[in-house]
């Protein structure tokens, strides 16, 4: 396997990896603490309450019809949730799907809603991983987003470049502006500053290593999946700002995977 050919393997691995080490982390409060007393009746026949967030928890006990329930928290698509018995309780944890047959307390049906595009309008964080190519080199990014607004988030990033003649590392401070944060295929623009420094592979003569300023703009798209997970494309024009007088001139096209939360 190649040098280029070996780092996509890598990249596609990683990717993989922090995109399912990342989803139990994302648990949150959907709107429906926010718009209803987190006090429900039940109004199936029953509902399963399993010991954790998720199938392959074993289900411990069942709750009848018109049992009361009472939201604790919620973690991806379960809730965890509590049943008054006498001076005792039980607390366990049910799926989204069941809790789709709950009522208030006046006898309204409640709609559980899904993660959906809405929510990366409310998002406060992004993190996410990308591979492409730096100036004919592969390259892999990895970023931190924190939002100001809907219109404007703040991030950083960390690149390790491969290339034929040398390696590099570069990280960077952004600016990213959303015009259009509600629209599922959404555009953005992008400027920032930071450092980069080359490591050029040669054995024969021992050639310096550099560190240079760089510069950059750019332009992307954020395509929403589904849930939390948005596919990402992005190109950027950097500037390196080197001591002679002959500045670099270097395009970069990345894609990848991101998270919101």
């Amino acid at each position: 396997m190649n040098g280029k050919a070996g780092y996509m393997g890598k990249w596609l691995a990683l990717s993989i990896a922090c995109l399912l080490l990342a989803m139990p982390a994302q648990a949150r409060l959907l709107d429906i603490f926010q718009k209803y007393q987190p006090e429900l009746v039940v109004s199936d026949p029953y509902i399963e309450m399993h010991t954790g967030p998720g199938r392959g928890y074993p289900v411990f006990y069942v709750a009848g019809q018109g049992d009361h329930i009472k939201l604790l928290k919620q973690r991806n698509h379960w809730f965890k949730i509590r049943i008054p018995r006498g001076q005792h309780f039980k607390e366990g944890w049910v799926h989204v799907d069941q809790m789709r047959h709950t009522l208030d307390l006046e006898g309204n049906e409640i709609e559980f809603g899904q993660v959906a595009l809405g929510d990366f309008t409310r998002r406060r964080w992004e993190v996410g991983l990308n591979g492409g190519d730096f100036g004919g080199a592969a390259s892999i990014t990895g970023y931190l987003g924190y939002a100001l607004n809907q219109y404007i988030t703040l991030q950083l990033e960390a690149t390790q470049i491969l290339g034929n003649f040398s390696d590099g590392l570069m990280g960077s401070a952004n600016i990213v502006m959303y015009p259009f944060p509600k629209w599922r295929v959404s555009p953005y623009f992008t400027i920032g500053t930071g450092i980069i420094a080359t490591k050029p592979h040669t054995t024969i003569v021992q050639a310096q290593d550099r560190r240079d300023e760089i510069a950059h703009a750019g332009a992307g798209a954020n395509i929403y999946l589904s849930d939390r997970f948005i596919l990402r494309m992005e190109y950027k024009r950097h500037t390196v700002l080197t001591s002679r007088d002959d500045n670099q001139e270097i395009n970069q096209w990345k894609a990848g995977f991101s998270i919101f939360f």
